[in-house]
């Protein structure tokens, strides 16, 4: 079987240039006919009328008679006749190979003007003669690939410049608040005991937060490029969603808030339990951030054949379709206020994506009359 595809992808290979042989077959074959009949051509002439032709002209270039320029025929033309048949019909077989010569380089300058379009940035498609439609289609595929790989270079250097904007600008105010309590408490060397403790524990918790928001965006660089390896194993998804609320169980209780879990207990999953710990802990620290106060925070998980499906939903104001599309990517924030103070870099639903991608599995979002749900879905085995 296998022998028998080769064989039909080369016919399909050398199908491809066929029309370019048989116009070259077709050439070389002019070339062949042309030069037997200038050589047949030159043969009956010679023979016939063109001697005599030939004498003529002698006896009226040099001005003799008639008997010594037959004379003078016999020893220029007739005694080195196969000299001069040799001499001629190479003369005539590489005037017709520089014809055909001339003819075949024509396809190297259309191949050259073809690497030169394949060069330039314009979107323009290279155009090549209907026997070349072969080498017209791979520089095209070519030229195709080279675009998307410059538009991902770009894309790339687009996105390292916009994670140095935002971690200069993220990091600027916690930073700024570091450095101004510190002046404070080196220009007041006599402050008051309550007064310095207060604020070494306000400039503690910045520097905190600045060690967070760093550690976060190094992170976010190493999902980004897919620097890291998932240690795979089988998971006990309820028993790691029981561990996820009960560690969230103080912060949602100053609020208020309370999670409850709907899952088989014998609910399994095969995967990286740190790395997909991370992924859920930042969905439900999303919610905890924007659930109103008061409210339920749901979780619940079944397994579809060989899916998993997990259902995050929480009460929170409903969010427009356009700003919902955009809760995935790096550095969004629902609430710019939350920006300087409490709130994250924006980069935990990110990591939740990328981590959850390199599983195999999917992440989206859909809100509506004033909840948002999420729908986790990962492969449940090992594929």
């Amino acid at each position: 079987m296998k022998d028998k595809f080769t064989v039909r992808r080369s016919q399909k290979k050398k199908d491809e240039y066929a029309q370019l042989k048989s116009k070259m077959y077709s050439r070389v074959l002019a070339v062949v006919f042309l030069s037997v009949v200038c050589i047949l051509g030159i043969y009956f002439i010679w023979f016939g009328r063109g001697a005599d032709l030939l004498v003529f002209l002698m006896q009226r270039i040099f001005n003799k008679p008639y008997y010594e320029t037959i004379m003078m025929y016999d020893r220029i033309f007739r005694s080195n006749r196969e000299v001069i048949w040799l001499l001629g019909t190479t003369f005539i077989f590489l005037i017709l190979l520089r014809i055909f010569v001339n003819w075949f380089s024509r396809y190297f300058n259309i191949i050259n003007r073809g690497i030169n379009t394949l060069m330039d940035e314009k979107e323009t498609e290279i155009r090549l003669p209907s026997e070349m439609a072969a080498i017209e289609r791979k520089l095209n595929t070519v030229k195709q690939t080279l675009r998307q790989r410059t538009l991902e270079v770009q894309l790339a250097e687009q996105r390292k410049n916009d994670l140095v904007m935002y971690l200069a600008h993220d990091i600027r105010t916690p930073l700024t608040s570091v450095i101004g309590y510190l002046n404070l408490l080196e220009e007041a060397p006599d402050m008051p005991a309550e007064q310095r403790a207060k604020y070494v524990n306000i400039t503690l918790d910045k520097a905190y937060r600045l060690e967070k928001m760093i550690n976060e965006f190094f992170e976010i660089t190493r999902y980004n490029y897919q620097q890291i390896s998932l240690v795979k194993e089988n998971i006990d998804l309820f028993y790691m969603l029981v561990q996820l609320c009960d560690e969230l169980t103080p912060i949602l209780a100053a609020n208020g808030n309370r999670v409850t879990l709907f899952a088989d207990e014998e609910l399994t999953l095969y995967g990286d339990p740190d790395k997909l710990a991370r992924a859920i802990n930042n969905i439900l620290k999303n919610a905890t951030a924007y659930s109103k106060p008061g409210t339920v925070i749901t979780i619940s998980a079944e397994r579809k054949g060989s899916t998993v499906t997990i259902y995050l939903e929480n009460e929170c104001d409903t969010i427009p379709k356009d700003k919902l599309a955009a809760i995935f990517e790096k550095f969004y924030r629902l609430d710019e206020s939350r920006a300087s103070d409490t709130g994250g870099a924006g980069l935990g639903l990110s990591i939740a994506r990328e981590i959850i991608t390199l599983h195999g599995g999917s992440i989206e979002a859909d809100s509506a009359d004033g909840r948002i749900i999420f729908t986790i879905r990962l492969p449940a085995r090992a594929v």
